[in-house]
């Protein structure tokens, strides 16, 4: 092949941004989802139709510091919320799904807020704000979402973590900024608050 007709490195490399992300979206948005992680140290269990995955601590891999924009327009990344623990929710206002969940998340972000638990969202695939900020008003909901409409946030996950593999999906951190579990599909209350209050209940390192 000719260096006329030899890709370049940076389109290459963007191409295969693209599609990974493009990929997330396909897979996603729906009320189940695969958590196959490819990790012999993750639980698996089910909670009214939520796809439940959890790592034990001592085999936990880090959490990539999330960064960006908000909805409001304030930067923010998950690094900022070291020493609490971060649910980090996965939604755009396409979803259906993420509508079905975005009440019930309100509800236990209010309850849990001044226990050393930090809410934080990940708006993608919207490519006007106004569709976002305009979901999260009707919804009610009042934590900030970092807007990230190539889904570039989401590439930052490894491999074979606990990683988004479809929308919604929502992850626990713990304290140490470190992937806990998470949930993929729409979440209620229960199921949310089964993987929150054990990461919650472990002591400080």
């Amino acid at each position: 092949m000719s260096a006329m007709t030899r890709p370049r490195p940076r389109v290459a490399a963007a191409a295969a941004a693209t599609a990974a992300a493009a990929a997330l979206v396909l897979t996603g948005c729906s009320s189940s989802g695969s958590s196959s992680s490819g990790d012999g140290q993750l639980g698996f269990v089910t909670v009214k139709g939520t796809n439940i995955s959890k790592a034990e601590a001592g085999h936990r891999e880090d959490a990539p510091d999330i960064a960006g924009e908000t909805l409001e327009g304030n930067q923010v990344k998950l690094s900022d919320y070291r020493g609490k623990v971060v649910v980090l929710n996965v939604w755009g206002s396409w979803c259906g799904p993420c509508r079905g969940e975005a009440d019930d998340l309100e509800r236990v972000w209010q309850k849990y807020k001044d226990q050393g638990v930090q809410f934080l969202g990940v708006n993608t695939r919207d490519t006007e704000k106004a569709n976002a900020v305009r979901f999260e008003q009707e919804k009610g909901v009042t934590y900030p979402s970092v807007f990230d409409p190539a889904g570039t946030q989401l590439l930052k996950f490894p491999k074979g973590s606990l990683n988004p593999q479809s929308i919604p999906t929502t992850l626990i951190i713990d304290r140490d900024g470190k992937l806990a579990a998470r949930a993929v599909g729409g979440t209620v209350d229960d199921a949310l608050e089964s993987i929150i209050q054990p990461v919650l209940a472990e002591p400080k390192q």
